[in-house]
């Protein structure tokens, strides 16, 4: 069955499978020192210029690494209400680094530069956290997009008070094909201090890099990478994912074709009595609201994630290997779902 509950669902692209089984001919020295490393360290830093890279375990560990190579224990991270961090982490980055988070409402899952400004009253108040970070998901995980120029913006907000941006990157590819512009445009040239470099989401089997902008930030992040449980002894085969997939563009490429797809399921289902679309798919992800008594009608058929249950609001994601035939089936099976008596003879 193909699953529409998350990127996360789907099996691994057969050319970073392969450059895992190629990377397990013989012995390699452990926890990165290592030929892959060092060539995937290499593509990195083409994508993204001169930048510090440590490759971790998984999304959750690298944003926890990230955000505590820039925090103190009298610091807060700033962050829509949506996020990842706030919402999916099960408190991971609270307990980790010692700070707390102050997630922001968002009517898009982006956030704005007034709203980080209108958090730094208490700066310098020994009463107060003080806020240090800003961190937004890209794309977000309502599957908008931040383009460069709202990067940017935030990020002058951030630094004119001494703060940082962190971007939590686990569909930086689909968003870089939304936009259509080098990745570089909405991060490192547009003032992106850390970046947590997804892969997982997009054909990867696991892993993902920690990627400072400011190398300056990582002076302790080995440590703080070995401490988090987030240095990979055979760290090759993360590196090797990696490398395979920023080779000839590969992952532009699987995220471009799992976009598409959302696209194609927005148009299979916005005529469909019942079903609202909740906002035009930017990336890989389709919002929409169903009548309460389809959702679980529609779930024994194809598993996926409830949104928001008090609305009727749910997630479909499309993947790397998502195909139109997949698309026209879940299709159908919403529309059975949401007029079941269709489905019966008369």
């Amino acid at each position: 069955m193909h699953l529409f509950a998350s990127d996360n669902a789907s099996g691994v692209h057969p050319d970073i499978l392969a450059a895992v089984v190629a990377a397990n001919d013989g012995h390699a020295l452990a926890y990165g020192d290592d030929p892959w490393t060092a060539r995937a360290t290499a593509a990195l830093r083409d994508l993204l210029g001169d930048v510090e890279v440590l490759l971790v375990w998984g999304g959750t560990g690298g944003n926890v690494v990230g955000l505590q190579t820039m925090l103190g224990p009298q610091h807060a991270v700033l962050c829509p209400d949506t996020a990842h961090i706030a919402v999916d982490e099960c408190g991971a980055p609270e307990r980790f680094t010692g700070c707390k988070l102050v997630d922001l409402p968002t009517v898009d899952g982006k956030l704005r530069p007034e709203q980080v400004l209108a958090r730094l009253g208490g700066l310098g108040d020994q009463h107060h956290v003080q806020p240090r970070v800003v961190s937004i998901t890209q794309a977000t995980e309502v599957g908008t997009v931040y383009s460069p120029d709202e990067v940017a913006a935030l990020a002058e907000a951030a630094h004119t008070h001494g703060l940082l941006l962190h971007m939590d990157g686990a569909r930086l590819a689909n968003a870089a094909v939304a936009l259509d512009v080098a990745v570089r445009t909405f991060t490192t040239d547009a003032g992106v201090d850390v970046l947590t470099f997804g892969a997982t989401k997009n054909a990867g089997m696991y892993g993902e890099a920690v990627v400072w902008l400011r190398p300056e930030l990582a002076a302790a992040a080995r440590f703080v990478r070995k401490q988090a449980g987030q240095l990979p002894s055979k760290q090759r085969f993360v590196a090797a994912q990696l490398e395979a997939a920023l080779h000839d563009g590969l992952w532009l490429r699987t995220a471009a074709h799992a976009n598409t797809m959302a696209a194609l399921l927005a148009d299979a289902v916005r005529d469909v009595p019942g079903v609202e679309l909740v906002r035009e798919p930017q990336t890989n992800a389709v919002f929409a609201r169903l009548p309460q008594a389809a959702i679980p009608r529609l779930q024994q058929e194809a598993p996926f994630y409830v949104w928001d249950e008090p609305t009727g609001e749910v997630r479909w994601m499309c993947s790397w290997d998502t195909t139109p035939e997949a698309v026209a089936e879940f299709a159908a099976a919403v529309a059975r779902a949401v007029t079941p008596s269709a489905s019966r003879d008369p």
